[in-house]
C-alpha cells in the first residue's frame, strides 16, 4: 500500500503537541486505514493513536489499534517503514485475541439456546469444497455445535460453547487452513468482496496478456516444426515463452496453488487440487524441455488454461456477488452514529422485567389451556376465548410505558424551561450504534432509520414499517407505544427509550434469520457436496491410471493426457449446481415478502401435497369489526324508559368500550373504534383476566365483558350465580359473525351476573385468500382449515372459499393430531398459522410458515415468515420452489453428463489441456447462468 511521509500532511497533525516524535511517522493515503492501509468506509471507524483520531477501515483494525495503544505499544507505528495488511504486529499482541474481550464480543456474538452464535465474513472461498473444508475442520474442535458456510455470499455462521472454546481460536483455525474470517458487518463485507473482485480482475488481466504473448510465440514454434526452424531459434522462442508465462503461472495462478495446498495440509482434497496438479505438471515439464532441449513445451497451454479458469471464476464470482447483493438490499445498514440525549436504565429494566414476567405467565397459560382442552374435548362451546397473550404489549405493560413516557416528558419540559439553548446542545452527544445500551434515550431525526427497538417518549410519531411488513401505510404511534427497529421516522424528530440492542432489534433478527436460512444446507445440497468430493478423489486415481496407460503406449502423450483428464473432469459445475440456485431463489422469495428461515424450506415446499390453514389472522385479517349489538336484559327498566333503541345501544357500547381502555386485544380495538364519538364513563378497580375478559366498576356497579362463560361467571361458580332470566344463546351464523362477547353486570341482590348485551364481530376474509386457494387447487394441492374457533361460521367460511376440508373447535393438540394423520397417509403438509399460538402444529408439519407482524418476529417458530401480510405469497413460494427444483435437477444432469462425456476423449488424448480448460469453465458458467433464471420466477 502506498504511503506518504508525515511532512506532507503536517497540517493535519496539529493536535499532537510534540511533533518531533512523529517526524518519521508513515501515513496512509487519504481515506485509507491508518492501521492496514485499506480504503475506509463512509463514515469510517476511528481510533486515538499518537494524540490524534485516526481513520480505520473496520472494527478489527479499530480494536487492534486500541489494544496496541492500551498496551503501551504506540512505538510500533513509529517504527514501521510501510503500511500493509500483512505487516507483523508487536510480538506482545496477537490480533485475534482481541476478539475474546467481552466488550468486543458483544458487538457480533449473540446467545441462542445456551450457545454462542457469531456471523463472520470469509474471504477466498472458491467452491463448495472450500465450505466443506472449513466446516469439517471446525467440527473437529471441541465445543463446536454447528458451522454453516455460505459460498454464495461469502459468509459463515458458527454456533459453539464459549466455555470450551474462545472465538479467537475459531478465527485462528480458519486462518490456518488458508481463509480469512472477520466479524460480519455489511459495509466492510461488501468492501472485502469488492477488494477480492479487483484482485481477480488484475490476475485475469495479467493472464490474458501473458496467454496472448505465449500463443503468439507458440504459433511461430508450430510453423517452425514444418519449415525446418534452426535449433537456436526454437530455443530462443521457448525461453521467451517461459519469460511471458512465468508471471502468469506464479502470480495469476497463485489462488489455485494456495487453495490446493491448504486442502492438502488439512489432509483433504478440493477442486483446486487436480487443477493445480495439472498446471504444475505442464509448466515444469515444459521448463524441463526448455532447459534440456528435449521434448515439447506447452507454455501457451499453461497460460491459456489459467486465463480461461480465471475468466470463468470471475464471471461466476460476479454472478454470485449479484445474487448475494439482492439479500443485502433487503436489510438496511444501520446508521453508524446516533444522537444520545440521556439515559434511564431503571425504566428500561422495569419494562423488560415486566415483559419477562408476562412471557412466563403466557407460557403457563398455554400449558393450562392445553390441559383444559384435553379434559373438555368434545364438549360444545359458543365462542372462541380471547387470549390477551396474543399481544406482546398488554394492558399492564402499556400502563407502565405510558407512565414512564409521561414522567420523561414532564421532566423534559421542566429542563427546557430552566436551561439555555447552549446547555441543550452540550447535553446531546453522537455515539456509535454499537455503543448504544439498553436504557439510553436517543433522538431520532425525521427521515432517518430507527436504530433499535424502544418506547416512544414524545407525544406522537409517524413511522413506516414497510421494510419489516411490506406495507407502505404510515402508522401513527402515541406516547408509550412500542417502536420496532428498522422502521423509518416519516414525521418530526422524536425521542425514544432504547429497550433492545441494535443487533437484537427486529431488523437485526430478519438479517439473522435470512443468513441462517442460506447457511443451512438442505439434503440436496449435502448430497451434491458429497458427490463432488467423491468425484475429486476418483479423478486423482483415474489420472494416475491414465498416465500409466499412456506411458506404456506412448510416453510422449502421457503427461498431456493426464493433464486433460485432471482439468476436463473437475466437478466444479457439480458443486455449484445447488448453492447458487438456492441463493437466487431464497432472495427472489424475499422480494415477495416470503422470508425463509430454515435451509430445508425450499426443497420441502416443492414436495407439498396439502396446505393446512389456521383461520383467525391467517385466512382473515385478524382485525374484527363490530357488526351488531343485541340487547338482552335491560339494567333498569326505569332507567331506559325514555331512551330509544339506538340510545340504549350507545349507552352499553360506551360501557363496554370504557372497560376495554388500555387493552391491546383486537376486540378491544374494535369496540373503542366503534365508540370513538361517545363519552366513556370512568372506571375503577379494573382487572384483566387472561383468556377471559375484563372486569371493572362504573358508578358503583360491577361490569364484565368477555366470552359468555366468563361474563356470566360460569367458569368459577357453575350456573348457580347466573340470573334465571339469562337464557342466552349466541347465534353467530344468523348474525353472519365470526365472534362475539357478552357484557354483563352483577346484581346487588343475589350477586348473580346478568347479561346486558351481546356484541357481534366479523373478521374479514383476506382479499387474496380466494385466488390463492383457487391456485392451490389448480396445482392439485388440497387445502384444509384447522381452527380453534368453535363457531359454525368458521365452517361456513371454509365452504364459501372452496376448501376441501375444515375442522373447527380444535385444541392445539387436536391440530397436531390432524397433521400427523395426514402425514401417516403419505401427505407432505405445509402449515400456515400466526406463528405464536400455533407453535406445536407449526413444528409438527413438514414445513411451516406464519403471517407475522413486526412485533411478533421474535416469537416465530416457523420455517418461513410472510412479512407483508399478503397470503398469496404462498403460491409464489410454491411456484419458485418448483422451478428451483427443476433447475437444480437440470444443473445436476448437465454436470454429470458433461463429466461423463468428456472423460473418454480426454483419457484417449483427443482433448488438449487448453480445450479442457475452456470446457470446464463453460460447464460451470452454464450452471450459474441457468440458476440466475430464477431471478425472473
Amino acid at each position: 500500500m502506498s504511503s506518504i511521509p508525515s511532512s506532507v500532511s503536517s497540517a493535519t497533525n496539529h493536535s499532537y503537541e510534540d511533533t518531533s516524535i512523529i517526524e518519521g511517522l508513515v501515513l496512509p493515503l487519504a481515506d485509507h486505514c491508518f492501521h492496514c492501509g485499506d480504503p475506509v468506509p463512509q463514515p469510517p471507524f476511528h481510533a486515538e493513536i499518537l494524540g490524534q483520531s485516526r481513520e480505520m477501515c473496520c472494527m478489527g483494525c479499530q480494536l487492534a489499534a486500541q489494544s496496541i495503544v492500551e498496551a503501551g505499544l504506540e512505538q510500533y507505528y513509529l517504527d514501521r517503514s510501510e503500511i500493509n495488511r500483512t505487516a507483523s504486529l508487536p510480538t506482545q499482541l496477537t490480533r485475534l485475541e482481541v476478539y475474546d474481550h467481552d466488550e468486543i464480543k458483544s458487538q457480533f456474538v449473540y446467545a441462542q439456546d445456551g450457545m454462542s452464535v457469531a456471523e463472520l465474513s470469509v474471504n477466498n472461498l472458491r467452491c463448495a469444497a472450500c465450505t466443506w473444508l472449513i466446516e469439517s475442520r471446525l467440527d473437529e474442535l471441541e465445543g463446536i455445535g454447528k458451522c454453516q458456510v455460505n459460498l454464495t455470499n461469502q459468509r459463515m455462521r458458527v454456533i459453539w460453547d464459549e466455555d470450551k472454546l474462545p472465538i479467537s481460536r475459531i478465527l485462528a483455525v480458519i486462518n490456518e487452513i488458508g481463509y480469512e474470517a472477520k466479524p460480519y458487518r455489511q459495509d466492510t463485507h461488501e468492501a472485502m468482496l469488492a477488494r477480492h473482485n479487483n484482485q481477480m480482475l488484475l490476475r485475469l488481466g495479467i493472464a490474458a496478456l501473458g496467454s496472448m504473448q505465449a500463443m503468439m510465440y507458440a504459433v511461430a514454434l508450430y510453423f517452425g516444426e514444418y519449415s525446418d526452424m534452426l535449433i537456436f531459434q526454437r530455443d530462443f522462442l521457448r525461453w521467451v515463452s517461459l519469460f511471458v508465462s512465468t508471471p502468469v503461472f506464479f502470480y495469476a495462478g497463485i489462488p489455485f496453488f494456495t487453495s490446493a495446498w491448504s486442502a492438502i495440509r488439512a489432509r483433504q482434497v478440493n477442486m483446486d487440487v487436480p487443477v493445480s496438479l495439472a498446471l504444475i505438471i505442464t509448466f515444469f515439464a515444459s521448463l524441463y524441455a526448455t532447459i534440456t532441449g528435449q521434448g515439447e513445451t506447452y507454455y501457451d497451454s499453461v497460460s491459456m488454461f489459467i486465463f480461461f479458469l480465471l475468466a470463468g471464476r470471475y464471471i461466476e464470482h460476479n454472478a454470485r456477488l449479484k445474487a448475494a447483493t439482492m439479500a443485502n438490499d433487503l436489510v438496511v445498514v444501520e446508521p453508524v452514529l446516533v444522537q444520545k440525549i440521556a439515559e434511564d436504565k431503571a425504566a428500561a429494566e422495569c419494562i423488560l422485567q415486566l415483559l419477562k414476567e408476562n412471557e412466563y405467565q403466557q407460557d403457563e397459560l398455554i400449558k393450562s389451556e392445553l390441559t383444559e382442552n384435553e379434559t373438555t374435548k368434545g364438549e360444545s362451546a359458543t365462542v372462541e376465548p380471547m387470549p390477551d397473550f396474543m399481544q406482546r404489549m398488554d394492558a399492564n405493560v402499556y400502563q407502565l410505558t405510558s407512565r414512564i413516557a409521561q414522567d420523561w416528558q414532564q421532566s423534559r419540559n421542566q429542563q427546557n424551561a430552566q436551561s439555555q439553548p447552549e446547555d441543550d446542545i452540550e447535553s446531546k452527544q453522537m455515539v456509535t450504534a454499537h455503543s448504544l445500551q439498553v436504557g439510553d434515550i436517543i433522538l431520532v431525526e425525521a427521515g432517518s432509520e430507527i436504530i433499535s427497538d424502544g418506547i416512544l417518549l414524545s407525544s406522537t410519531a409517524t413511522v413506516s414499517q414497510s421494510l419489516l411488513t411490506g406495507e407502505g401505510d404510515l402508522i401513527i404511534k402515541s406516547q408509550g407505544d412500542y417502536i420496532v427497529g428498522g422502521a423509518q421516522n416519516d414525521s418530526q424528530p422524536f425521542e425514544m427509550l432504547v429497550t433492545a440492542l441494535p443487533k437484537d432489534s427486529q431488523i437485526g433478527l430478519i438479517d439473522r434469520l435470512m443468513n441462517r436460512a442460506m447457511s443451512e444446507k438442505p439434503k440436496l445440497a449435502q448430497q451434491a457436496d458429497k458427490l463432488a468430493r467423491w468425484f475429486v478423489a476418483r479423478i486423482l486415481v483415474l489420472s494416475v491410471l491414465v498416465f500409466v496407460g499412456w506411458y506404456i503406449v506412448d510416453p510422449s502423450q502421457a503427461i498431456w493426457a493426464t493433464v486433460a483428464v485432471l482439468v476436463a473432469t473437475c466437478p466444479c459445475a457439480l458443486s455449484l449446481a445447488t448453492p447458487i440456485a438456492l441463493t437466487v431463489s431464497t432472495n427472489r422469495l424475499a422480494s415477495y415478502g416470503f422470508l425463509t428461515t430454515r435451509g430445508h424450506t425450499l426443497q420441502t415446499l416443492a414436495e407439498i401435497t396439502h396446505v393446512a390453514f389456521d383461520k383467525t389472522g391467517t385466512l382473515t385479517y385478524g382485525k374484527p369489526n363490530l357488526l351488531n349489538i343485541e340487547l338482552i336484559t335491560p339494567k333498569s327498566q326505569t332507567e331506559i324508559d325514555d331512551l330509544s333503541l339506538t340510545a340504549q345501544k350507545d349507552m352499553l357500547l360506551a360501557i363496554a368500550a370504557a372497560l376495554e381502555v388500555g387493552s391491546r386485544h383486537p376486540i378491544a380495538h374494535a369496540l373503542l373504534t366503534a365508540a370513538y364519538q361517545l363519552h366513556l364513563p370512568s372506571t375503577q378497580a379494573v382487572q384483566h383476566y387472561p383468556a377471559g375478559g375484563v372486569e371493572a366498576m362504573i358508578d358503583g356497579t360491577v361490569y364484565r365483558i368477555g366470552h359468555k362463560d366468563f361474563a356470566l361467571d360460569k367458569i368459577n361458580d357453575g350456573v348457580n350465580n347466573v340470573s334465571e332470566s339469562n337464557d342466552l344463546t349466541i347465534d353467530l351464523v344468523a348474525q353472519r359473525a365470526s365472534s362475539a362477547v357478552v357484557l354483563s353486570c352483577q346484581n346487588t341482590d343475589d350477586n348473580g351476573w346478568q347479561a346486558l348485551a351481546c356484541f357481534y364481530f366479523n373478521d374479514k376474509v383476506r382479499d387474496s385468500a380466494q385466488s390463492m386457494l383457487d391456485t392451490l387447487k389448480e396445482l392439485g394441492i388440497e387445502s384444509v382449515m384447522l381452527t380453534g374457533d368453535p363457531s359454525p361460521q368458521a365452517l361456513v367460511m371454509a365452504e364459501s372459499l372452496g376448501m376441501q376440508a375444515a375442522y373447527n373447535g380444535l385444541s392445539p393438540t387436536d391440530k397436531v393430531n390432524h397433521i400427523q394423520q395426514l402425514q401417516a397417509n403419505g401427505a407432505v403438509v405445509l402449515m400456515v398459522g400466526d406463528g405464536i399460538n400455533d407453535a406445536p402444529v407449526l413444528a409438527a408439519a413438514n414445513v411451516s410458515t406464519s403471517i407475522a407482524g413486526a412485533a411478533d418476529l421474535a416469537q416465530v417458530s416457523s420455517d418461513s415468515i410472510i412479512l407483508n401480510g399478503q397470503i398469496e405469497a404462498i403460491t409464489a413460494a410454491k411456484r419458485i420452489s418448483d422451478k428451483t427444483e427443476r433447475i437444480i435437477k437440470q444443473n445436476f444432469r448437465w454436470a454429470l453428463a458433461y463429466n461423463s462425456i468428456v472423460l473418454i476423449p480426454a483419457a484417449l488424448g483427443y482433448v488438449p489441456p487448453w480445450l479442457a480448460a475452456i470446457g470446464m469453465s463453460l460447464s460451470s458458467l452454464f450452471v450459474v447462468l441457468n440458476a440466475l433464471r430464477l431471478k425472473r420466477a
